[in-house]
């Protein structure tokens, strides 16, 4: 079965690269959001330099330019997909954004056309937008998966296949 677990609690680095990435994106109407760098600055002093998992990255995995919902209120949302060896998500797609860290496991991603995608432990991405895809653990391991919606107000993130 799958698990998800929604959190509201700060989930760095991956939701800090998030927001930076979401700081720099909107319609031009929006006020400037100048504590995201100093608040990174901040955790950098207190930390040590942190590890970077996925840098300016402007292309989703099939190498799309990765498009914000526009106009809209920005919304995160995150939660964590759990798979058990043989689990399949089913086939859906994203409307908006996902930042993806793989947490542990193999996780296996077939897209429509019949392109597979294999993302171990330790991998970020922007997984691809519009295009129907089937996540399944096709290993004998748990996959776990921390994704950050990176959604907009009244904006499905997500969209299964009827």
């Amino acid at each position: 079965m799958i698990a998800r677990a929604r959190t509201r609690a700060w989930l760095a680095p991956g939701l800090a690269c998030a927001l930076l990435l979401l700081a720099g994106c909107g319609s031009g109407d929006e006020a400037a959001i100048p504590a995201a760098p100093s608040a990174v600055a901040a955790a950098s002093a207190v930390a040590g330099d942190p590890d970077v998992l996925l840098e300016a990255q402007a292309l989703t995995v099939l190498d799309q330019p990765v498009r914000y919902p526009k106009k809209k209120a920005a919304e995160i949302t995150s939660e964590i997909l759990a798979l058990d060896p043989g689990q399949e998500t089913g086939w859906h797609k994203y409307r908006t954004p996902l930042y993806a860290y793989i947490l542990e496991g193999t996780l296996t991603v077939e897209y429509d056309a019949g392109v597979i995608k294999e993302f171990a432990a330790g991998t970020a991405l922007i997984d691809a937008m519009n295009v129907w895809l089937n996540g399944s653990n096709r290993t004998d391991a748990p996959v776990r998966v921390l994704m950050v919606h990176l959604g907009a107000a009244g904006v499905t993130n997500s969209v299964k296949r009827p």
